[in-house]
């Protein structure tokens, strides 16, 4: 071999390593989202550090607003992206994320404590789920429809039990701290997102019960022939749907110390676009929780970006709306992949 050889060798190999490493992204279930958030976080990261008084991306202020606005809608799109990946929607999680904290405020106005009234809350949002997936499935309905009629409900439930007014909410010190509090400057909200992400990562992807809910959205049929109780599966899925909602309405509720009737309108559609952006297939059987995380965090990072850039809202909207579609259409692709496989 000649030296003009052996340099054009050794010049190919890290043009190589680099498809290699690049392939092997893409193939990872979150691999695009994650190619797509390092570079939107990196390009953040060089306009903050050129344009520190500008562009105030990496300041601690801009920080401590992205830890305390990301938990709530983190919480419902890991409930969300659960039911997903068991092949089923849950659109009613807006409203029980609202009507829960009524609740829980409601209980601890009356003199109940907090760390009574939310474990309440948390068992309303998962009947509330488990109650969604008799319907559907003793029906034989959409998941879709059944939800709907939820949304439409629970809202309506909200004014029934207290009207168009605000809850004030006023816990006790220790559950203030537990969950809106700081731990090392650290939003507590933010860690008990982190620590539900964990637990779902190591529940969906470690565990028995995660096979089963990825190969009842995959193929119930085929589950049922392998002896998974799918439709077991698919109540838990509804009740971790609920129950996740529930758990984001304390997180919400405890950060600004009041609920409002309304606050919880669009959330459910925002923890599904932050799903379908992080790579979860709409047919259910696919998807990971790093896939969520990221989907949530890329959604917050871009808003906070037209915001630090003073860009009119309607314009968060038309950019969501075309990751959505794309993700979407990508997805779609990956099916139609793996189907032909």
């Amino acid at each position: 071999m000649t030296v003009t050889e052996l340099h054009s060798v050794r010049a190919g190999t890290p043009r190589r390593s680099a498809a290699a490493w690049l392939h092997q992204i893409l193939s990872m279930p979150a691999g695009a989202i994650l190619l797509v958030f390092l570079v939107v976080q990196l390009a953040c990261i060089i306009a903050g550090l050129a344009f520190p008084d500008d562009f105030r991306y990496l300041s601690p202020q801009n920080m401590g607003i992205l830890m305390r606005s990301v938990p709530v809608l983190g919480c419902l799109a890991l409930g969300a992206g659960i039911l997903m990946i068991a092949g089923e929607f849950d659109l009613s999680i807006g409203s029980v994320y609202t009507l829960t904290a009524v609740i829980m405020a409601m209980l601890v106005g009356n003199g109940i404590d907090a760390f009574i009234a939310a474990p309440i809350g948390l068992m309303v949002g998962a009947v509330i789920g488990l109650g969604n997936g008799f319907l559907t499935l003793r029906f034989n309905l959409p998941s879709f429809i059944v939800t709907l009629g939820g949304l439409l409900f629970w809202r309506g439930a909200v004014l029934l039990i207290n009207g168009a007014v605000q809850v004030r909410f006023d816990p006790n010190p220790v559950f203030n701290a537990m969950f809106g509090g700081t731990v090392l400057g650290i939003n507590a909200a933010f860690i008990w997102f982190i620590l539900l992400c964990l637990a779902f990562w190591a529940l969906l992807h470690r565990h028995k019960l995660g096979n089963h809910i990825f190969a009842t959205g995959g193929n119930r049929a085929a589950a049922t022939a392998i002896g998974v109780n799918t439709s077991r599966i698919k109540m838990i899925a509804f009740a971790i749907a609920g129950f996740m909602a529930a758990f984001a309405g304390i997180l919400a509720t405890t950060r600004v110390g009041s609920v409002q009737p309304g606050q919880g309108a669009g959330l459910e559609l925002q923890a599904i676009a932050a799903c379908v952006i992080g790579g979860l297939s709409l047919r259910g059987g696919r998807g990971s929780i790093l896939g969520v995380f990221l989907g949530v965090m890329l959604i917050f990072t871009i808003t906070d970006v037209l915001l630090l850039m003073r860009a009119p809202g309607f314009y968060l909207d038309m950019f969501i709306a075309t990751l959505i579609v794309v993700a979407s259409i990508f997805n779609h692709g990956l099916d139609r992949r793996g189907g032909a496989l």
